[in-house]
């Protein structure tokens, strides 16, 4: 009879997505980017298998969605993180860096091993990269309120590659080793003169006065 039984829920073309999506990073995150196929994520996400091809027609548009996914989910965590610290010291910043980075290479490390593997898709899909240097992108921002702009992206790009390094290397980098580096790009040099005390300390060559 009619109203009775569970009512069947109403087709929702951006939660369809947003499932699809979500299962695509469950699918990497198990298997790998090799092991991505529209079967895979169709199986994970509970969906007909022709639902996966009709929003996503390739392999490379499952991953164009899980990257800007994970690009997404970045921003909105940087921007929690800046916007509860609204000032730090140097070495402040320096410990909290340290304690992101370490989270990585512990809890983190599976859905960090997701992003990378997405990250690094874009070494051979020139249509992810935009995409990709967002990731970059974010985390200059987000160091801007403490440093200046050069330290911020020596500090994001250092980051980057210390993450790398720890997730893809033999054994990740020690708490000492990732505060020994920040720290020595985050604070300044006591020892280095300043840009204009060096200046003033240089010899400047006299130009010879021409013969009338």
């Amino acid at each position: 009879m009619a109203g009775q039984g569970g009512a069947k829920r109403r087709y929702d073309p951006k939660r369809r997505i947003a499932e699809i999506t979500t299962a695509t990073e469950k699918v990497i995150a198990e298997r790998g980017i090799e092991g991505l196929t529209h079967r895979a994520v169709a199986e994970q996400a509970g969906v007909p298998l022709g639902a996966t091809t009709y929003h996503f027609a390739t392999k490379d548009d499952l991953i164009q969605a899980a990257l800007q996914r994970a690009v997404d989910r970045y921003a909105a965590y940087l921007a929690d993180w800046v916007a509860q610290r609204p000032e730090l010291t140097p070495e402040q910043l320096t410990v909290l860096l340290t304690d992101a980075l370490m989270g990585c290479f512990g809890p983190q490390r599976d859905q960090q091993v997701m992003e990378f593997e997405l990250y690094l898709a874009a070494l051979r899909r020139p249509a992810l990269r935009p995409i990709a240097d967002r990731f970059i992108e974010l985390s200059i921002d987000a160091l801007l309120p403490y440093v200046d702009p050069l330290t911020a992206r020596t500090a994001a790009v250092a980051t980057n590659g210390l993450t790398l390094r720890g997730l893809a290397g033999t054994t990740p980098p020690t708490r000492a080793e990732v505060e020994d580096i920040l720290r020595r790009i985050l604070t300044p040099n006591p020892n280095l003169p300043t840009p204009t005390a060096a200046a003033a300390d240089q010899d400047i060559p006299q130009v010879p006065e021409v013969p009338a």
